[in-house]
């Protein structure tokens, strides 16, 4: 059975996915929402690749360098050995300053014997749907579309390159490098230039990684899903993207296949709580400012997705001529969603506002724009709470009462109160308060489904939903509410299969969802935790956890019975909830060393 056992390379400008046996099967450049360079994810035949061939007595193994993103892949066949170290460069330089350049290096490692291997680079720009010619020239192997729009990238290597154009077999006998980038180098490429920003790029995620806070189970997991959240971050702007990839299926053939290539508002509130948590304040603090820049003060639509660099239109559109992933169509590029109706978007909007209030130093003018932006929210809350949308899932059927959205609102009506309170600005505080209550008496109202015991996925249903798990942690109500507690072990009896939640399991545009949503199993471990089922809850962690790739990554979605990873990938909402999921667990306490490490790492 196939599964996404892929690691992922990236340097916060693009990213990389990396098979089992060392073939680079995705790649965009120069960052994460061009065109793909490389897609034999999506089409095995016409994709495009960059593979490391051997004989098939060759047994390879991978495993990331160990806190770091540097992706080791180990062939041998007995006497003959050697390893390709994969990584995009991110260093601090010589003059001080942050290098991340659109660049991919496979360091070649000779560790023994003659080992005879032969190189596959097979460029197909613009997602393949431009004829890509490859020559070699004097000091690098040039791709370049013939057709469509022009566009380029430069191989550098100590390989032989016409072996390497033509994918003849060579030999090694010493450390070698290919340097692929989108911009032609100035400088000259060599092994010790190359091994040189290796152990640059070794020590800067090693430096990152002794910043996270220190916990006393899940380490290693907790690291590992924090340097794939600051992977997944793009440096010119700040954002978070969903996943690296487009189109991964969250069913096999099916059509719920969608470009993740986004930063979703949704994520922000979770993302700057986490990585806080973690001790990583530049990452909450640049996610903070993309999402505040991006906000209109006044007046104009809040979207619940945008581009890396805050672009409002994503207009959607088909790639026919790719087969899929194993055959699952469409391919989408863009994203429809970003013209839906999500009144939940208004209260994980007001959380990140509180939170900046919270946690950063903030200048008055910063000030009265997030007050300015914190009174518009209100208005549009007060007039659009009572109308459906299309909810956390972002249906595309017809608007309905959505609970999670409901509950959003009233999130934003409480979060603008305590900004009110915080500024002294207590008239407000006090009127908004009345509609904070307002709000949530509605939802006691009707949401709550007396039948069934347990809130319900929108006014009026029957139907149960895995966001209703979240009344919770937004403060909306207490654990040990019966109702709460009582909505826990419904949605567990309704939604929970094999130990995997579905969102929902009622019909939606699509059908019925069929396979696992990721992020909801951990929603339920720490519903469960908090109700008093600890050791339970526990058991489903570590049972989840078991199902990961073999690097520790997660997709959006697992199928319920292979257990096998499905949906874009890897997902930062999966890992999110996992180092939330993890630090609740570990009781989120430190160690008397942890203690004096972090306090000196949050002063630096």
């Amino acid at each position: 059975m196939k599964n996404l056992d892929y690691g992922v390379i990236g340097n916060c400008q693009s990213a990389a996915l990396v098979s089992k046996r060392g073939s680079i099967e995705w790649l965009c450049l120069p960052h994460f929402g061009s065109p793909s360079l490389f897609a034999k994810l999506l089409d095995t035949k016409i994709g495009g690749s960059f593979e490391v061939l051997t004989g098939d007595d060759y047994h390879t193994s991978q495993k990331y360098i160990s806190s770091t993103n540097l992706l080791l892949t180990h062939f041998s066949n007995g006497d003959d050995a050697f390893e390709v170290i994969d990584f995009m460069p991110r260093y601090i330089n010589d003059r001080h300053e942050r290098y991340s350049p659109p660049d991919l290096i496979r360091y070649i490692r000779y560790i023994s014997g003659t080992p005879r291997l032969r190189i596959k680079f097979d460029p197909r720009l613009d997602y393949a749907r431009s004829e890509t010619v490859t020559e070699v020239r004097s000091e690098y192997i040039k791709s370049f579309s013939r057709t469509g729009p022009y566009d380029s990238v430069y191989l550098y290597t100590s390989l032989d390159r016409e072996k390497v154009s033509d994918s003849s077999e060579v030999t090694i006998e010493k450390d070698h490098f290919m340097l692929l980038s989108y911009n032609q180098k100035l400088l000259s490429q060599t092994t010790e230039r190359c091994y040189l920003k290796m152990e640059r790029t070794k020590v800067y995620w090693l430096n990152w990684t002794e910043k996270t806070r220190r916990f006393s189970e899940y380490q290693e997991e907790i690291d590992r899903s924090a340097l794939l959240l600051k992977m997944l971050s793009y440096d010119r702007s700040g954002a978070l993207i969903a996943a690296v990839t487009t189109s991964l299926p969250e069913t096999l053939n099916g059509v719920r296949n969608w470009d993740y290539r986004y930063c979703w508002l949704r994520d922000a509130s979770m993302v700057i709580k986490v990585m806080s948590s973690l001790g990583h304040l530049n990452v909450a603090r640049r996610f903070m400012k993309f999402i505040i820049d991006i906000i209109p003060v006044k007046n104009e639509k809040i979207q619940i997705l945008y581009g890396i660099h805050g672009e409002k239109k994503l207009k959607e559109s088909t790639l026919t001529h790719l087969e899929g992933y194993e055959g699952s169509r469409p391919v989408r590029i863009g994203n429809a969603a970003y013209m839906q109706k999500q009144n939940d978007i208004y209260g994980v909007l007001m959380d990140v506002i509180y939170q900046q209030f919270m946690i950063f130093d903030i200048g008055l003018d910063f000030s009265e724009d997030l007050w300015t932006i914190t009174r518009s929210v209100v208005k549009t809350v007060s007039i659009n709470w009572k109308h459906p949308d299309r909810g956390i899932w972002e249906l595309r059927s017809n608007p309905q009462h959505f609970t999670f959205s409901k509950v959003l609102c009233w999130v934003a009506i409480d979060r603008a109160v305590k900004i009110a309170r915080l500024l002294k600005k207590d008239t407000h505080a006090d009127e908004w308060t009345h509609l904070r209550d307002k709000i949530r008496k509605n939802i006691m109202l009707k949401a709550w489904n007396k039948e069934i015991g347990a809130f319900t996925q929108h006014y009026g249903s029957d139907d149960l939903d895995a966001s209703s798990l979240l009344m919770e942690s937004y403060g909306f109500i207490d654990a040990m509410d019966p109702k709460y507690v009582s909505t826990v072990k419904a949605t567990r009896e309704n939604l929970m299969r094999e130990g995997l939640m579905y969102r929902y399991t009622n019909h939606d545009d699509f059908g019925k969802p069929s396979s696992s949503f990721t992020i909801c199993t951990f929603w339920m471990i720490n519903a469960l935790y908090k109700t008093g089922e600890k050791e339970e809850a526990r058991r489903l962690f570590d049972q989840v956890l078991s199902h990961s790739n073999h690097l520790g990554l997660f997709s959006e979605d697992i199928d319920f019975e292979t257990k096998r990873l499905l949906g874009n990938f890897p997902q930062a909402y999966s890992h999110l909830a996992l180092i939330e999921s993890a630090a609740l667990l570990s009781g989120g306490k430190l160690s008397d060393d942890d203690r004096i490490m972090t306090a000196i790492h949050m002063r630096v």
